[in-house]
């Protein structure tokens, strides 16, 4: 279960440039809400060499509609290749029929 959540984890950092550019908020904008300075952001953006608290402070910073679809969007894509049951194999598991 754990590896999960760094599997996760480490996709997010791996969308987070997308992210920023499907926002729509200017970098200087989004560098001076975190508190750095834009060179440093650029810099931060290109390395993908985020903290922890800097990535849920950016995605509070950038949360808007198109954000959250564009991350429902990668996470589908995440589960194409995930193996499925119809509803009456599953019903025929749980033993419901």
């Amino acid at each position: 279960m754990q590896i999960h959540a760094v599997i996760q984890y480490k996709n997010l950092l791996q969308h987070l440039a997308s992210i920023i550019d499907v926002s729509g908020y200017r970098h200087d904008y989004i560098a001076k809400k975190l508190g750095i300075k834009p060179q440093n952001f650029s810099v931060k953006k290109q390395r993908v060499s985020w903290t922890p608290d800097e990535v849920e402070k950016l995605l509070s910073i950038v949360a808007n509609e198109d954000v959250e679809d564009y991350l429902m969007l990668q996470h589908m894509r995440s589960l194409e290749n995930e193996e499925t049951i119809s509803l009456d194999a599953f019903k025929k598991e749980m033993g419901w029929k």
